[in-house]
């Protein structure tokens, strides 16, 4: 993924966001889990900027959103224990970016208003990514 996608998907994030009247933190980062990009909005606190990060890093090491990630391994015993481990963050907000079938990357969304609102927000922007990107 290059800086200018990492862009794209920032602003994709917060336009997707600010169609909900939400202004938030969004986190981008590479298909090696290293960021690429974080930005926040004043308005939003600043823990918000280590949270779409860690999202972000959480959705690209297990390759699925945190939203879904989050509600299994709460409902799940075999798996509540990955809560505990570093740098995972099992809240919603966090989304893999997938060209074609792999993944290059992943974006996470904070202080959009909840878990599904950052959900939205980042699904919003990882799909849009995912046609523009497309093959055809």
């Amino acid at each position: 993924m290059t800086l200018e996608e990492a862009q794209t998907l920032a602003s994709n994030a917060q336009a997707a966001c600010q169609a909900l009247g939400r202004e938030i933190a969004v986190g981008v980062v590479d298909a090696s889990g290293q960021s690429l990009l974080l930005l926040r909005n004043p308005s939003v606190g600043p823990h918000n900027l280590e949270a779409a990060r860690r999202k972000a890093f959480t959705a690209l090491s297990t390759k699925q959103s945190t939203l879904m990630l989050g509600r299994q391994a709460r409902s799940q015993p075999d798996t509540a224990a990955l809560q505990y481990l570093p740098e995972l963050l099992l809240l919603g907000g966090g989304v893999p970016v997938r060209r074609a079938e792999a993944v290059v990357g992943a974006v996470g969304v904070a202080g959009g208003g909840g878990p599904e609102n950052d959900d939205r927000c980042a699904q919003s922007a990882a799909q849009a990514f995912a046609a523009t990107t497309a093959t055809p």
